[in-house]
């Protein structure tokens, strides 16, 4: 990265921060003022459910007052996940225990291997030597964490964790290390088994490549769809109440790892006062909003990676040959030490290298290191050092163009970013990591033998053997062989923008994105239900036919647009498939027709009938020809729809379906008509908590993800689910903004926020947040902690 860009910018955005907070400053209680003596001196409030509002003078202190906070509501987690970027899990753990890395299980051992050698600590100090007020909140993001830990005996540290030797002092690189583990989830970090697999040919070994499996590669990698989502939708002066803009921010993440969301309020007085939440181990907010602009980020169909075959020297499988020159590949080795019970132990591994990235081993792919040819991996997200900065200029911006000037830094590392503003525009973009790969050269350096599979699977092989295969370097790029921002799909709008993981194509359908390059994403394809429910309930809500008064949104009808638990699955087959089963079902299928026909096609804890429907659904919508009527790409939210009963090897099929469904419902203890609520949820304290909501593939777009059925229902929230959930208006005087985290700040059980903001999710409320100073001090749960060092 050409580094003289990035500070000026971030100079220029604080700068201009500093000028809007001083415009449109709320009223503030006195804060302390840095003493000469001390380099951290930070207040925190909190309010309800556990909510630290954080001021400091400068981002040093700022870092130092998130770090304690995070610390005090989940220390074990942070722990933990340090242990992982330092590549210390075998260490304390173990070889043989598992992990969360890039939302993938690995190994104690993977994963150490994997953060020793492809994790560079030298480039990431680099990138932020030239950042000095970044690595300032870094530095003080450790410093505040140790502080806790030195505040806090270890006997009361919370369970997971209690007097734990794994639990020790961070340091500035953990917390660098901590950023880019999440910067690479949709890259290397995806694929930490393939890159530590990735072993040399042995003599005598077959020059011919494995056949591919497409289907077991997508299955071990998901590189279609990141196991990860989200909605975020923005709405303009022309869709809402009162003119303004107005954001619905849903992302979908794990209830447990560190990609577990926070709450925080963030205020340097004079530069930004901004609240939202952080992801694990941020010290900035990720989501959030000030007083101006509210934005969100959604996963995006850009790939964050392609792969370079290379052409092996004969007779040296770790020479290969590029543009006719011989070049040898690179090692790095790993030495980690493993706990065992007969004392620690060495492990020694090796990783091979081109200066593009590490080689991988992807046998389901048919990728495999033979003597004619290895596979090296080259990551867009590979040592960024942006992200923190582009967050604070988010952070400072006035508007979405303040926003959409921020993401020129070209930090933000898979997301699309969804923002509205106080004027009443609404900002889609998805301007993040990608590699500057055309269509046309993608044509043209992918292999030919490999031409055929790879489209289809979501991933770009190209060829390594010449340098015109390699990623462009556009000059409008402040990163060598990222896409520019200007080449990337931009849209403002007045009414509304709205993404749900599919790609740019349909942020509005009136003004479809198209021309999209192959790894930025698709047109003219099938979207996801959770995309088409979207689209219909917004177009339902500005139509006014969904039910509510008036054909605008607001809060009170944005809330109820999402936690209506509409069900795009149901609404689009379970009518044929109730009459299917009335009329061919037989005797014993009548209670599930009659169950199936009774269901209000929603997911909400009242709807009978929806279990049913979800085993039927999972079973029927994998039946070859099993739609009345396909996709049109001129029609693409409402196709597919209607199931094809007409065809009697199809009707055989759903109604064995429905057979197989009933029966587990039965055998699980499960009345087929049972109100949803008693049936899924969660234990926490003891107590079940009912859950609404419903999985990806029945297009909810309440997104929750549960265990399999088991005896008496749906018992534990797992993947990727409704977790920090805001909606933020604008009004003549402030902002409007209430949000719930479906899991509660801490993660600690013994703590009361483990599971307050779970109930409110169950009973579909919201927590007012208190954003200015007056809000603040008008919670009667506030308390008040000065800390300085």
């Amino acid at each position: 990265m050409s580094r003289a860009h990035l500070p000026s910018l971030l100079t220029a955005s604080l700068l201009l921060a500093s000028t809007a907070q001083a415009q449109t400053a709320q009223p503030q209680t006195a804060q302390p003022q840095p003493s000469p003596a001390k380099t951290y001196q930070v207040q925190i409030q909190r309010t309800s459910y556990g909510i630290p509002h954080i001021q400091a003078a400068d981002l040093g202190s700022l870092g130092y007052g998130a770090g304690y906070s995070y610390a005090q509501d989940n220390l074990c987690l942070l722990a933990d996940q340090v242990l992982t970027v330092r590549g210390e899990r075998s260490k304390f753990l173990g070889a043989e225990g598992r992990t969360v890395v890039g939302f993938q299980p690995v190994s104690n051992l993977d994963s150490d291997v994997f953060f020793r050698t492809v994790v560079e600590p030298g480039p990431l100090q680099a990138g932020y030597r030239d950042q000095p007020q970044v690595l300032a909140l870094l530095r003080g993001y450790a410093a505040g964490v140790n502080r806790y830990l030195r505040d806090t005996p270890p006997e009361q540290w919370p369970p997971a964790c209690r007097g734990a030797d794994w639990v020790r002092p961070l340091t500035e690189l953990d917390v660098m290390r901590l950023g880019e583990e999440k910067a690479i989830q949709a890259s290397a970090g995806a694929m930490v088994g393939a890159v530590v697999s990735a072993r040399p040919p042995q003599p005598g070994a077959s020059r011919v490549q494995p056949r591919p499996d497409l289907a077991a590669f997508n299955r071990e990698f998901r590189l279609n769809e990141l196991p990860i989502g989200s909605n975020g939708w923005a709405f303009g002066s022309e869709a809402t109440a009162n003119g303004r803009g107005l954001l619905l921010g849903n992302p979908h993440f794990p209830w447990q790892t560190t990609n577990r969301f926070y709450q925080m309020h963030l205020t340097v007085p004079g530069q930004f006062d901004v609240m939202g939440a952080a992801l694990g181990g941020m010290p900035i907010i990720n989501i959030g909003f000030n007083r101006d602009v509210a934005w969100t980020h959604t996963v995006s169909t850009d790939k964050r990676f392609t792969l370079a075959a290379l052409s092996l020297v004969p007779g040296d499988p770790l020479s290969y040959v590029k543009d006719g020159q011989t070049r040898r590949l690179q090692r790095r080795t790993a030495v980690v030490e493993v706990k065992t019970p007969n004392g620690p132990r060495l492990h020694t591994r090796t990783v091979y290298f081109t200066p593009d990235g590490p080689l991988v081993n992807l046998p389901a792919a048919g990728l495999t290191w033979t003597p004619q040819v290895a596979f090296a991996l080259r990551d867009a997200n590979r040592n960024n050092t942006r992200m923190i900065a582009t967050w604070l200029a988010f952070a400072g911006a006035k508007d979405v163009q303040g926003v959409r000037a921020a993401l020129d830094l070209q930090g933000i590392p898979w997301v699309n970013t969804i923002a509205a503003d106080r004027g009443g525009n609404a900002l889609y973009a998805d301007i993040s990591s990608s590699p500057n790969v055309s269509a046309a050269q993608q044509r043209a350096c992918t292999p030919p033998a490999l031409a055929p599979l790879f489209p289809a699977a979501g991933l770009a092989v190209l060829d390594g053997s010449r340098s015109a295969c390699d990623w462009q370097n556009d000059p409008a790029s402040r990163v060598p062989g990222l896409r520019s921002p200007g080449r990337m799909p931009v849209l403002t709008r007045t009414d509304f923008v709205a993404n749900s993981n599919n790609s740019a194509w349909l942020a509005n359908p009136a003004a479809p994105q198209t021309g999209l390059d192959p790894l930025v994403g698709e047109v003219n394809a099938v979207q996801s239900p959770r995309t088409r429910m979207g689209l219909l309930a917004i177009a339902r809500r500005l139509n006014g036919t969904d039910g509510l008064p008036g054909k605008t949104f607001d809060i009170p009808s944005l809330q109820a647009t999402l936690l209506r638990e509409d069900n795009l699955s149901g609404e689009m087959y379970a009518a044929d498939a109730a009459s299917l089963c009335q009329s061919a079902g037989g005797p014993e299928l009548q209670p599930a027709c009659a169950a199936l026909a009774a269901w209000d096609r929603r997911s909400s804890q009242e709807s009978r009938g929806a279990a049913l429907w979800r085993e039927f659904w999972k079973r029927a919508r994998a039946i070859p020809n099993v739609y009345a009527v396909p996709f049109e790409a001129g029609d693409p939210v409402n196709t597919p729809r209607g199931l094809n009963v007409a065809d009697p090897t199809t009707q055989a099929a759903l109604l064995g379906a429905l057979r197989e469904a009933a029966s587990a419902l039965t055998t699980a203890g499960v009345p087929l008509d049972a109100p949803l609520g008693e049936v899924q949820g969660v234990t926490r304290g003891g107590d079940f908590i009912s859950l609404p909501g419903g999985p990806e593939f029945e297009g909810v777009l309440n997104k929750v993800e549960f265990a399999p059925l088991a005896q008496g229902g749906y018992r534990e929230v797992v993947g990727t689910s409704s977790s920090y959930i805001q909606t933020v208006g604008f009004t003549d005087s402030g902002v409007q903004a209430e949000a719930v985290l479906t899991y509660g700040q801490s993660s600690n059980p013994e703590s009361p926020h483990f599971s307050d903001q779970t109930r409110l999710f169950s009973r579909s409320e919201w927590v007012n947040l208190p954003f200015t100073q007056p809000e603040i001090e008008a919670d009667p749960a506030r308390t008040v902690v000065q800390l300085s060092e």
